[in-house]
């Protein structure tokens, strides 16, 4: 089973966090299928980087959310897909 779930990177006391698809049974750090995003918890406010159209790939194959990433996509959605369209001048 695929997870989608934090590698912990960064130097000691200064922890900043990859969000990757890795399968289930590799260790926390080990190597991941796809890299989809960071999050880096010691900025103010905390900085989270997000590829959803990746995300929502993973998902659609039947990846899961480990439960602190499930939180960090909810707080940080996707952007109107508004935005996207071309404006006339």
């Amino acid at each position: 089973m695929v997870m989608i779930r934090l590698a912990r990177f960064g130097a000691r006391k200064q922890p900043s966090y990859r969000i990757g698809a890795i399968k289930k049974a590799r260790a926390r750090n080990g190597r991941s299928i796809e890299v989809v995003g960071t999050y880096n918890p010691r900025t103010s406010p905390a900085t989270v980087d997000l590829k959803h159209d990746r995300i929502a790939y993973w998902r659609s194959v039947g990846a899961q959310f480990s439960t602190i990433v499930e939180k960090l996509v909810k707080k940080n959605p996707a952007p109107a897909e508004a935005a996207a369209e071309p404006v006339h001048a």
